[in-house]
């Protein structure tokens, strides 16, 4: 166990990161839920990084604007991708995003199949770098939470599909190079399953508290033993998401 890993400056920006993808990420999952669409989120976060691995691929800068542009824009031709077969194909929605999950991650190991690096990259995007967040990389993350918000509270009603999976490709592809591909999935899935069985009023309220507390307290732990900090993030919001799903009984009661 390693006590001087605890380095606010490491990882308090993680944390920040954290909240700032649990802000967007909560209720899209819960709309996901009840739209039986779980697997958007994995297919698009896996465009996303396809896109900022081809803009690795001729040599772009990780952080530079045209690699936003790209994932952005993968997302969104996926978002567009999504809308018309669900307008065509709904009866079979949930199979074709899991086609296109496999294909985008299929494209990915071919884009990477002659760079000498391409495994340690695509670990990168699967897994995340959440410690390796910096105070400045922050902003744009919290710029997007921002107008997320914004156009949640004052378009909800409004959202077509389109709309939908527009603004989820948007806060997917901000937030997939921050925290990776598994983290956005357990994001937006896990906090949203554990509080299911509560009532309704609790919800949002609790799956904030499950996914605040597991990268507290996977970031913690992570940094004590020198474990991958988004495989143990994960690990936790499963095992909190279990523990508060089981405490369900009591909401019953009162």
């Amino acid at each position: 166990m390693n006590m001087d890993a605890l380095d606010i400056g490491i990882l308090g920006p993680a944390f920040l990161a954290g909240l700032l993808v649990l802000i967007t990420h909560v209720p899209l999952g819960r709309q996901v839920l009840a739209r039986g669409i779980v697997f958007i989120d994995l297919a698009v976060a896996q465009v996303a990084a396809l896109g900022v691995l081809s803009a690795d691929l001729v040599g772009w800068e990780p952080k530079g604007w045209q690699v936003q542009l790209l994932a952005t824009g993968a997302a969104l031709l996926a978002a567009l991708l999504l809308t018309w077969m669900e307008k065509r194909w709904a009866e079979i929605q949930e199979a074709l995003i899991g086609a296109m999950f496999v294909l985008a991650a299929s494209a990915a190991i071919i884009l990477l199949a002659h760079n000498p690096h391409g495994g340690e990259h695509l670990r990168d995007l699967l897994g995340g770098q959440i410690l390796w967040v910096t105070w400045s990389d922050l902003l744009p993350l919290a710029m997007i939470t921002v107008l997320t918000v914004f156009l949640r509270i004052r378009f909800n009603q409004q959202l077509d599909a389109m709309g939908f999976y527009g603004l989820f490709a948007i806060v997917v592809t901000a937030s997939v190079q921050s925290v990776g591909v598994y983290l956005v999935f357990s994001s937006l899935i896990l906090p949203a399953l554990a509080v299911r069985g509560w009532k309704q009023a609790r919800q949002p309220v609790l799956a904030y508290f499950v996914g605040a507390l597991a990268y507290l307290s996977g970031l913690i732990l992570s940094a004590l033993f020198d474990l991958p900090s988004g495989a143990v993030i994960v690990w936790m919001l499963a095992l909190i998401g279990l523990a508060v799903g089981r405490l369900r009984g009591y909401d019953k009661r009162y």
